[in-house]
This record gives structure tokens, sequence and C-alpha cells, in this order.
């Protein structure tokens, strides 16, 4: 029995076309547990709508936008949905990517978890407190952690002073 060229090249899409929806799907463990928990009408009195959407549902500041981007200050970037300080200052720098960031977090102030929206492997990063999309990290950072902490402007808040 014979195959077309046309029946193998639309099969072998449906296969491949499958397995790339399997691998955009994430294996869902246990929920993680954070110390700030909230219902979503909670979130939304406390958050503008930007936070709301970065933070709880992991939307994505446009570029070049955030008022954080050119803050040059001595001081504590924090998480704007639970107050946790993230990011010191010291530790940002100009990425040139539109969205501020930083080679390290501060101790216990983040976690991470795998990403696979866009349909491949990218690190999210969120509030170890209350669980809040932050934004991604990527390996093309500066010494000397090699990280690029990309964050969303919208998911912080900043203290200046002592960082």
């Amino acid at each position: 029995m014979s195959t077309s060229r046309r029946a193998f090249l639309g099969g072998t899409g449906v296969v491949l076309a499958g397995g790339f929806i399997a691998a955009c799907a994430q294996a869902k463990g246990p929920p993680e547990r954070f110390e700030v928990n909230l219902t979503e009408a909670e979130w939304k009195k406390r958050l503008t709508p930007a936070q709301f959407a970065t933070l709880r549902h992991e939307a994505t500041d446009t570029p070049f936008k955030s008022p954080f981007l050119n803050e040059h200050r001595a001081g504590i970037f924090s998480c704007a949905g639970c107050n946790l300080p993230n990011y010191s200052s010291k530790t940002k720098f100009e990425s040139g990517t539109g969205w501020p960031s930083f080679w390290a977090p501060l101790p216990n102030a983040v976690r991470s978890r795998t990403d696979s929206t866009l349909g491949f492997a990218r690190v999210e990063i969120h509030c170890r407190r209350c669980g809040g999309h932050l934004g991604h990290v990527f390996d093309d950072g500066p010494p000397p952690t090699g990280k690029r902490y990309c964050m969303n402007g919208t998911a912080l808040k900043f203290t200046p002073g002592r960082a």
C-alpha cells in the first residue's frame, strides 16, 4: 500500500501539531500556597486594573512604557500586590529590552516556574509571598549572575532610599 505525499505531509502535520499542543500544556501539580491569599474581588479592590492584569493574570507591560525603566535612584522595588521587597536598585541594569531588568532578586523574594504559554519554555518569576506574576528570567544578563530578571513595572512599587 502506498501513501501519497499529500497524505504523508498532512499526517505529519497533525502529529507535529498534536506534539506542539501537548508540549505547551503544562502538567499541573498541586497548587502553590502563598502567605497572602485574596479572592479575585479583593485583588481587584487592592490593585489598579493594570496591576491586576499583570499580577493576577500574567499580562505583560508595553515595552519602554514603565516609569521604572529610567529609575536610577537608590531604593527597593517591591511587589505591588503585597509590598514584599523583591529587588534592590543595586542589581538594576540597562538591558535595552524595554522592561526594568535586574541581575538578581533579593533573598527569599521570588519563586519561579516553567511558563510554556508561547509554545516554548520560559522561566516565569512570581512573588514568593502572594504569587503575583512579576516577569521572566533569561540567561543573557550581566555578571555576576548572567541572569536578566525582566520585570513588569506595573507589578512593582519603588521606595527610594537605602538599597
